[in-house]
């Protein structure tokens, strides 16, 4: 469906072009005065100079040739110049039943539909989630759903941590506490066991031990280094605890994901693009694209309109090891390969910028991507504690993702059950429900970019700018409509009339935006922008369910009407949340 505000400029510029100017000067904007009208044309303003006219004449000239619009009910010419519109209430009850009866709420899909991969979440394998983790996956989950939402074909992929000096490090250490084990008996050949030496916890604490190790003892480290190239040269015993590795860690992470509500379409790893490597680095020498710069293989970079230095783009080290930047530019040959991706999204860390400008102008110069293949950085600020400073626990540890959750549905579930509004058996399921809003529409809510304070207080009120505030609107609606219900009445077969209130109207203009925030939110990777929009929408329905008696209501077309428009406004606000990667109770 076309949004409301192309449809009410489409009118405006035919009345320009009705009235003898040319048809551009009437693009209408969202009036940035609602107390006097609802979408506004300052189009006679800059008609003036090149017709030598007065903006008033032109406007009023316009407002003539407007005098028959379906979409505008009342246009006035204000000086010194503008035009301000409302729209007409008949109009605009008739394009919400459209919205209603449209299988994607008035979202008009993609024409020439994208395959975009997002890469998102990248957590080391053998470690816990840690807050560190909860951007990254927040905020490519929501991108991954806005553009679904929007028609595109959205991969999204998790690019695990697994082939690095970590691997060596847990390697080395179990090596030190059990060197029994059948893995590091070189003349070995049979089968390996199939259960882990080792459970999630184990693993946990292991790597944390050697790496602090590592940084004491220089023998040690160098034994992980011996034994990560080992690993990285396929010794069959380490292949196998590498496996375990994996195995462990990999079910664990889905659990730890699973709460989030995030889902993965690739658990692709590190070392899912290591064969890739060999092949890459021949073809860079090959073709000239790199060189040896002191006995390290790199590609220069750097453009003339640089106005920072940008160091070269590092292949291999000087002993002819591998960085990420080697990994990223395999994964990029591997993706390319296997999905054709005409857009590559790395939701990460803003501080890693650099790394991403050396590997895309790496990829591009050595035409490692498509020439219309897109490769965009969405760099995330930091979530901070009140204190402003990075989020830790109390004793000033790095925080477990899982306990941060825990504390949030702990939160939930105490004013819960303060409130006595759901059973004590629903209390718990509500409480992680609700939880999830808090941290998701709390984490979303800010722009990407920006570094932003997540304070617990603040993000499980149901009141203001939260979570719970949205879902606590959302269910108050689902409460009307299942009253109505209970009279008898289906929803279904509600029919809307025109607004019969300032406030219904105002809640309407809001149900019409939809399709336009959805699709703006996408365009510019900004899941804020749906956050922005459902909080005034919940204030806009807010504002009308104080002022109006719906089920009281003794017209019952009225009532029925206003019905059709809870359930259509229900439907707009759970789409949004279900984009933004949660949802809403039956109660709370």
């Amino acid at each position: 469906m076309k949004k409301i505000i192309e449809i009410i400029s489409a009118e405006v510029q035919q009345a320009f072009a009705d009235a003898g100017y040319e048809a551009e000067y009437g693009r209408v904007t969202v009036s940035n005065r609602p107390d006097l009208c609802e979408y506004q044309c300052n189009g006679a303003m800059a008609a003036a100079k090149a017709y030598k006219k007065a903006p008033i004449m032109i406007a009023n000239d316009v407002t003539e040739k407007l005098a028959n619009a379906r979409a505008i009910g009342e246009v006035n010419a204000v000086a010194p110049g503008f035009i301000n519109m409302k729209i007409s209430a008949e109009y605009l009850s008739e394009y919400l039943a459209q919205v209603k009866e449209d299988e994607n709420l008035s979202i008009e899909k993609a024409k020439e539909p994208k395959t975009i991969m997002i890469d998102y979440g990248g957590p080391n394998v053998a470690k816990p989630l840690h807050v560190g983790h909860l951007r990254s996956a927040i905020i490519g989950e929501s991108i991954k759903r806005i553009g679904r939402a929007m028609g595109h074909k959205m991969i999204g992929d998790v690019h695990l941590g697994d082939w690095g000096l970590q691997m060596g490090l847990i390697i080395t250490e179990l090596k030190e506490r059990q060197p029994e084990l059948v893995y590091f008996d070189e003349s070995y050949t049979g089968e390996y066991p199939k259960e882990a030496p080792f459970t999630i916890s184990e693993l946990e604490e292991i790597y944390p031990e050697a790496s602090a190790k590592s940084k004491e003892d220089e023998a040690y480290k160098e034994r992980a280094m011996e034994a990560t190239f080992q690993l990285q040269q396929g010794q069959a015993g380490y292949m196998a605890l590498w496996n375990h590795i994996m195995n462990v860690s990999v079910t664990d992470l889905k659990q730890n994901y699973a709460k989030l509500n995030v889902e993965f379409d690739l658990w692709k790893k590190e070392s899912d693009a290591q064969p890739y490597i060999p092949e890459m680095v021949e073809y860079l020498k090959e073709h000239g694209y790199a060189h040896l710069d002191q006995g390290a293989l790199v590609v220069d970079v750097k453009e003339e309109t640089d106005t920072k230095e940008i160091p070269p783009c590092m292949i291999l080290k000087s002993d002819g090891a591998s960085l990420y930047n080697t990994t990223d530019l395999a994964t990029i040959m591997e993706r390319m390969k296997l999905f054709h991706p005409d857009e590559i999204l790395y939701v990460v860390d803003k501080r890693q910028e650099l790394h991403f400008i050396q590997v895309f102008r790496c990829a591009r110069k050595a035409k490692l991507v498509e020439e219309g293949t897109k490769l965009q950085f969405l760099g995330f600020g930091t979530m901070n504690g009140k204190d402003g400073k990075p989020f830790k626990t109390r004793e000033g540890g790095v925080m477990r993702l899982e306990n941060l959750i825990h504390d949030i549905d702990e939160e939930m579930y105490r004013k819960i059950v303060e409130n006595r509004s759901v059973k004590e058996k629903e209390a718990h399921t509500t409480a992680e429900i609700v939880g999830l809003s808090a941290i998701k529409y709390g984490d979303l809510s800010n722009q990407a970019s920006k570094d932003y304070v997540f304070d617990i207080d603040r993000f499980t009120s149901f009141e203001g700018d939260t979570g719970p505030y949205i879902l606590y609107t959302i269910v108050r609606i689902k409460s009307i409509l299942s009253r109505y219900r209970e009279e008898g009445k289906d929803v279904s077969a509600c029919r809307l009339l025109p607004a019969a209130s300032a406030s219904e109207k105002a809640l309407m203009i809001e149900a019409a935006k939809f399709n336009g925030v959805v699709e703006n939110a996408f365009e510019e990777k900004a899941p804020h922008k749906i956050c922005s929009y459902i909080y005034d929408f919940a204030n806009a329905f807010n504002r009308f369910y104080h002022e109006t008696k719906i089920l009281g209501e003794e017209n019952e077309a009225q009532k029925a009407s206003w019905i059709a428009l809870l359930d259509l406004v229900r439907e707009l606000l759970e789409a949004c949340i279900d984009m933004l990667g949660f949802s809403a109770p039956e109660r709370m």
